[in-house]
């Protein structure tokens, strides 16, 4: 019987890997990697390390989930050490709680290896704040892509008076829905917005605005990117530090 880690790589920044993570790569001899994983991260692994692929795409999967599951599930039973590298953290919008689910279904052992996840990482490196004292005491990761059988008007009225800074993963294609929601259930026009394309990379591009102009401002931003809405958003005019310091050496890429 082999054994899984499932490991968070980070928002794209090589070096923003936990420890831990640089230890799970370095003893695996198999890793499942993820389409936004940074490929330095790679390089940490053996020589004869097997890398496989399983990278996702809006429009595009090399391998379905359920396909990932199984693949895990075969290499531990034939006795491998496996890393499932998954950009950001797992359990934040990974789907490592449903890769967790299965290995426990099969009993096999595995360990969860936290990421630094965009939702914190894109928007500090924006030198946007997710919670203030004086501005935001309260924060929600939200998804802008759901099931079908989710009601979207009663999703973002829940949230549009709810927590005081909103991250939003893989919603720049919702972006208009996503505003016109949330003004209309009481989220005021004015209130501040930011988009961060590849966060943590040397290609990071931000754009501010409000509710009111921000899907005009930003239309030309592309996935990946961060969305965040809140007061806090106010602050990088002050606090805004990485892009005028990018390293040449940071790859371009931002993981969810």
């Amino acid at each position: 019987m082999g054994k899984v880690f499932l490991v968070g790589a980070g928002p794209g920044d090589p070096d923003l890997i936990t420890v831990k993570g640089i230890k799970a790569i370095k003893q695996s001899n198999v890793i499942l990697y993820d389409r936004l994983v940074n490929k330095a991260l790679l390089e940490y692994a053996t020589e004869d390390t097997k890398m496989i692929f399983c990278g996702k795409s809006p429009d595009k999967h090399s391998l379905t989930q359920d396909e990932i599951n199984a693949l895990l599930v075969k290499l531990s039973l034939e006795g491998h050490t496996v890393t499932r590298l998954k950009g950001g953290d797992p359990f934040i919008f990974g789907r490592g709680g449903e890769e967790a689910e299965t290995l426990k279904n099969y009993d096999i052992p595995y360990e969860v290896v936290p990421g630094i996840t965009a939702g914190v990482a894109a928007p500090a490196y924006a030198g946007i704040p997710v919670t203030h004292r004086d501005y935001s005491s309260s924060v929600a990761f939200i998804t802008g892509v759901m099931k079908d059988s989710v009601d979207e008007d009663e999703y973002w009225k829940h949230l549009a008076l709810g927590p005081e800074t909103l991250c939003i993963y893989m919603g720049v294609k919702k972006l208009p829905e996503i505003q016109r929601l949330l003004v209309k259930h009481g989220r005021k026009s004015e209130t501040p917005v930011a988009l961060i394309h590849c966060g943590t990379s040397n290609q990071q591009v931000t754009v501010t605005g409000t509710l009111d102009d921000i899907v005009t401002k930003a239309k030309h931003i592309k996935n990946p990117a961060m969305i965040v809405i809140g007061e806090v958003v106010k602050l990088r005019d002050r606090m805004s530090w990485f892009e005028e310091v990018a390293s040449e050496e940071l790859e371009p890429q931002l993981i969810y």
